[in-house]
């Protein structure tokens, strides 16, 4: 998904969007700790692909939840010391979403 455009991001269920941010979220995890450059690409990329979904006018309704969530990564991503979160567990949040865009594209 490197450098999608808005428009095609639109194009994407809620489900396909947050399994990708999911996606970037689980590389952040793997390089958290053993690669710094690999961890804040990732971490940019997740960022980027939140701030499309946020853009996203379809989700109004659903805005405060994506707005938490992005909080809560960035949170993860700083050593959790506001929510105690962590990257594993946000990989477990995205984790049904990521499922769900699968099954819709079968």
């Amino acid at each position: 998904m490197a450098n999608i455009s808005a428009e095609r991001w639109h194009q994407l269920s809620l489900a396909e969007q947050l399994g990708n941010i999911g996606s970037e979220v689980g590389r952040a995890a793997k390089w958290q700790g053993k690669d710094e450059n690999s961890f804040w690409s990732a971490v940019s990329r997740a960022l980027e692909l939140f701030d499309l979904t946020q853009s996203d006018r379809r989700w109004g309704s659903r805005r405060k939840e994506l707005d938490r969530t992005r909080e809560v990564f960035a949170d993860a991503v700083l050593g959790g010391k506001e929510y105690k979160s962590n990257l594993e567990d946000l990989e477990k949040y995205f984790m049904p979403f990521a499922l769900r865009a699968i099954s819709e594209r079968s």
